[in-house]
């Protein structure tokens, strides 16, 4: 922030204090006290009292953006090709646009990332200090904010924002772009009607998020659906919808919400299909017991490949106590899961689906047996020519998967 951009903002917020006026409620007055006080500033600067403004509709900008806005990180906010904002100190503020990072320009002071951060999570009541370093908020247009602070970090503010993507909301959109194939979006919205329970796989920043809302989409429009999150993420476009997120605990260490108890709490709503932004931990356990109960679900998981998903979805839940067994867990997975959709991304940063994986059902030993149903090959997604093991729900929906399966198998 220039000294000028500092000094008239100032002022706004003078005015504001003052008068008394709400800001958030209206921005439109934020906008005129900013066009006032720049002017008043040009005219002091004709006079010699400071260096004349170079650009003032410019300057009024970025003082709207400072009071009402992030400030110099507001540009990248409203600009939609940009997808990720991380500041590592505040001279390195980088950006993400199709998944390509790139380094800026803006330069910052220490003081202005706090500022930013305390702003980000007004909205949130969440909080960040030496007593809970971390922190993983929403922000009001549904970006998702994580920061962590020293001691933990070496010496400034690790922020991070995940900008909230309103383009893709369909299997069909993901097909427009090149990331799934006409063939394994059909079969995948076949999957979703016949409420199949569906594994979403995939590195960070592979798009697992925006493949739960694609894969939703193809939801029955009469569905009773439960979102259970860390943090608010997932924007389905569902009529009947319940969206739970976990709290933070208090300063005296009460209060906390973990995702294992939303789980629990999410069954007790009536759900015709149970939604986990994602599993890191022990929550496993109790999405496996809730799906083992007939309930469709869908989940997303950090892994490399698709049968490493599954791997991994048979370990965390140990993590529960000492009580659960791998000789529970394993024929539990192999049974409730019947879809594993693994993304990746290349270093041109273009995501896509890289394998679409169906359990069999069975397991030998510690390991879930699956077939893989659509693969890449030469850069392409195909079907391999195999089906999934278990039609029942496909038949109880009068769905014929075979029909699309078969078309172009190789």
């Amino acid at each position: 922030m220039t000294d000028p951009v500092r000094t008239i903002a100032d002022r706004v917020r003078t005015r504001v204090l003052r008068d008394g006026v709400d800001l958030a409620g209206d921005e439109a007055v934020a906008a005129r006290y900013a066009r006032e006080e720049v002017r008043r500033y040009s005219e002091r600067a004709l006079a010699g009292a400071h260096a004349q403004l170079g650009d003032e509709h410019g300057t009024a900008r970025e003082v709207v953006a400072s009071i009402t806005g992030y400030g110099p990180l507001q540009p990248y906010f409203d600009d939609p090709g940009v997808e990720e904002i991380w500041i590592n100190s505040p001279t390195r503020v980088f950006i993400a646009r199709d998944g390509v990072a790139e380094l800026t320009t803006v330069v910052l002071s220490d003081r202005e990332v706090r500022e930013l951060v305390e702003r980000m999570l007004q909205h949130s009541g969440r909080r960040v200090d030496l007593s809970s370093p971390f922190v993983d908020a929403s922000l009001p247009d549904g970006s998702r904010l994580h920061v962590a602070i020293p001691d933990v970090a070496r010496a400034h503010w690790a922020v991070n924002i995940r900008k909230f993507q309103r383009r893709i909301r369909s299997l069909a959109q993901l097909v427009e772009l090149g990331s799934i194939t006409p063939q394994a979006s059909e079969f995948l919205r076949m999957a979703v009607l016949a409420g199949a329970n569906i594994l979403v796989s995939g590195a960070t920043h592979t798009g697992k998020t925006t493949m739960l809302n694609a894969l939703m989409s193809g939801a029955r429009t009469g569905d009773r659906v439960v979102t259970v999150e860390e943090t608010f993420e997932l924007d389905l476009d569902v009529r009947d919808l319940v969206s739970l997120q976990c709290r933070q605990p208090s300063l005296e260490g009460t209060g906390e919400i973990t995702l294992r108890r939303l789980i629990k709490e999410a069954l007790r709503m009536r759900p015709d299909r149970l939604i986990v932004g994602e599993v890191r931990e022990a929550e496993s356990l109790d999405l496996l017991i809730a799906l083992n109960s007939g309930l469709p679900g869908m989940c997303t998981i950090h892994a490399n490949s698709a049968r490493d998903a599954l791997v991994k979805l048979c370990t965390l839940p140990l993590l529960a106590g000492r009580n659960i067994d791998s000789s529970f867990v394993v024929p539990t997975v192999a049974s409730c899961i019947d879809l594993v959709v693994h993304l990746a991304i290349d270093r041109d940063g273009r995501r896509r689906v890289a394998e679409i994986t169906a359990p069999t059902g069975g397991c030998t030993g510690a390991v879930v047996d699956a077939d893989p149903i659509f693969v890449t090959r030469a850069g392409q997604l195909v079907a391999t020519g195999a089906r999934p093991a278990r039609l029942e729900k496909f038949d109880a929906a009068g769905l014929d998967p075979d029909i699309v399966l078969a078309r172009g198998a190789r």
